[in-house]
């Protein structure tokens, strides 16, 4: 169902796109949209290592919530900050794209664990993750992506 890496050379092995999951901060969402229209979007996210899922987490209202009621199909795609080798220009990153389906989350408990799981990838200061958690809890929803497809590659931009 999925295509294949025509440049199988640069494809990244599991762990490799794992590893980009967890320690990169933000990709890019992307869903069906109004009238068919691709509707892409940065957002943060977590990759937890215990169910293979991705979590987001939204506000209770939004383009996104809406899509996904027509349509739960959704693409995700994160990319590392890249290097380049001495004594070339040419930049190297390392992508990763996931094709999955999506499903809204409101349980306030694993709403309230998964925030504060994300949050641990900005800061480890704990008053202010729970006075975050505590203000946001009731308005705040989870975008939970589990995986059909993931592949990733590494890209030379010369």
């Amino acid at each position: 169902m999925f295509r294949e890496m025509l440049r199988k050379k640069q494809a990244l092995t599991e762990p490799e796109c794992k590893e980009i999951l967890i320690n990169e901060k933000r990709g890019v969402l992307s869903v069906i949209g109004d009238e068919g229209y691709p509707y892409g979007f940065p957002i943060n996210h977590y990759y937890n290592k215990k169910d293979g899922c991705i979590y987001f987490h939204c506000g209770k209202v939004g383009h996104k919530l809406d899509a996904l009621k027509n349509c739960g199909k959704v693409s995700f795609c994160v990319y590392d900050k890249g290097y380049k080798k001495d004594g070339f220009w040419a930049l190297n990153i390392k992508s990763v794209i996931v094709f999955g389906k999506a499903e809204v989350i409101s349980d306030s408990d694993t709403v309230a664990e998964i925030s504060r799981n994300l949050s641990y990838k900005f800061t480890d200061d704990e008053s202010y993750i729970d006075k975050e958690i505590s203000k946001f809890l009731k308005n705040t929803l989870l975008i939970k992506l589990t995986p059909e497809h993931i592949s990733g590659k590494l890209v030379n931009e010369s």
